[in-house]
């Protein structure tokens, strides 16, 4: 190639440039003739039209044209351009290796980090390029699509900016037990390291693809939950189910989404309902108020009771014991009495005789003493001297000698009963025993 050539044309350092075409030869620039003192420019710019003119005899010059008629510039127009062959094809030539690498350098691209670059040949996917400075065959053989995979993308479902712009076409659904609620909740998704491919081939349209599956998994989920429970404690369990369902139907479409989170943002009762689930929803606060309440009462009482019934139980089983152990004791009691007196039934009877009168002279105030000297009983008003001797005062020791001597002559008026006798007595059982044995044999 003669680019020196093509420089000499198109030197833009030329004084000449733009000033008209002065004499020369071949492929020389033209020069400007000298001012003769009647140019109109006076040594100032050149014209517009001038620098036109001297661009495109310049530019015939470089496909081998050159002028035919007298040289000359200027207003008075250039000559004819005859073609040369050989600069024709040097010409074409430079214009086709600048256009082919023009066309090789637009298959450089660069692909960002945390992007995937997806090569399609020919419309038909070709491969998955990372991040980096990649290369492609140009268009049309090759073309790129740059896909974000780090993207954290947003679909709101039910509302749209804020939750008051509700779309009740997506937000209304239906419980188990056969209510309405309104659903307003956000799904985030990103796509997978491999997804790329899948999510720009295998779905026309994959963003409103999760969008439908959100509001279907949702719908689902609800259907099967009772509405006290998606209002308040199931706020949680719903949210992971839906999401879970949502990446079931995502893989099951090939999108190549996953699932990041579902957020409930606001879960009600429909605006036509709400004055009456509000006093629905006061109504069962009271009515667990009033539960709580009766719980704490019956935890206070019934300890107290039972307490009470095992007390009383306990009672009772003593009672029984006792009454079973005395029952068996006078029956022993009495089989050893009744063999005793089978033994001796007079020694019995006298022990019964002198503990029945002992029983009676203990809560007795007056004596009677039997003496042997004549067969009158003297009686001695004994109650009345105590209280005589109360009101007076304490009684004397020759008073109360005299009362020992009483007491002691009535003890010895009858005669002492024989040391076998004796004996025998003190085995013998006292008068309640006696009491017993009497009214068993009657």
């Amino acid at each position: 190639m003669r680019l020196p050539a093509i420089t000499r044309i198109f030197n833009l350092n030329d004084s000449n440039w733009g000033r008209g075409s002065g004499g020369g030869s071949g492929n020389e620039p033209p020069r400007r003739p000298q001012n003769d003192g009647r140019d109109n420019n006076n040594g100032g710019p050149p014209d517009l039209d001038e620098l036109w003119r001297d661009f495109n005899r310049r530019l015939s010059g470089l496909f081998g044209r050159k002028p035919s008629g007298p040289p000359g510039g200027g207003n008075n127009g250039g000559g004819r351009f005859s073609p040369s062959s050989r600069g024709t094809g040097v010409g074409l030539l430079v214009v086709v290796v600048v256009v082919a690498l023009l066309w090789l350098a637009s298959g450089f691209f660069i692909v960002q980090e945390g992007q995937v670059a997806v090569i399609t040949q020919f419309g038909k996917y070709k491969e998955t390029t990372r991040a980096g400075f990649q290369w492609r065959l140009p268009y049309p053989i090759q073309s790129h699509e740059t896909v974000n995979l780090s993207q954290l993308r947003t679909i709101e479902v039910g509302f749209r900016n804020t939750s008051r712009s509700k779309v009740l076409q997506e937000s209304l659904m239906l419980t188990d037990d056969e209510n309405i609620v309104d659903m307003q909740f956000v799904v985030q998704y990103r796509l997978k390291e491999t997804g790329a491919r899948d999510y720009l081939f295998n779905n026309r349209g994959p963003d409103e693809a999760v969008k439908q599956a959100a509001e279907t998994a949702m719908r689902e989920i609800v259907g099967k939950k009772k509405m006290d429970f998606v209002l308040y404690e199931g706020r949680t369990e719903v949210a992971t189910e839906v999401a879970a369902l949502m990446q079931q139907i995502m893989d099951l479409y090939r999108t190549g989404v996953l699932v990041s989170t579902v957020a409930i943002q606001n879960a009600q009762p429909p605006e036509q309902v709400q004055a009456a689930f509000d006093d629905a929803v006061k109504a069962g606060q009271d009515r667990e108020r009033q539960i709580n309440e009766g719980n704490a009462y019956a935890n206070k009482v019934l300890p107290e009771a039972q307490g009470q019934a095992a007390r009383m139980i306990q009672q009772a089983e003593g009672y029984r014991a006792k009454v079973i152990g005395d029952a068996q004791g006078d029956a022993a009691r009495f089989m050893s009495i009744e063999s005793e007196y089978s033994k001796n039934p007079e020694v019995l009877r006298e022990r019964f005789y002198l503990a029945t009168m002992k029983e009676i002279l203990e809560n007795s105030s007056k004596v009677m003493i039997d003496t042997s000297a004549g067969g009158n009983v003297l009686y001695l008003p004994l109650d009345k001297i105590i209280q005589q001797a109360a009101q007076s005062s304490p009684p004397s020791g020759s008073e109360a000698a005299a009362a020992a001597t009483a007491a002691a002559a009535s003890s010895n008026s009858r005669p002492a009963p024989t040391p076998a006798a004796r004996r025998k007595a003190s085995d013998l059982p006292s008068l309640q025993d006696s009491l017993s044995i009497n009214r068993y044999s009657r």
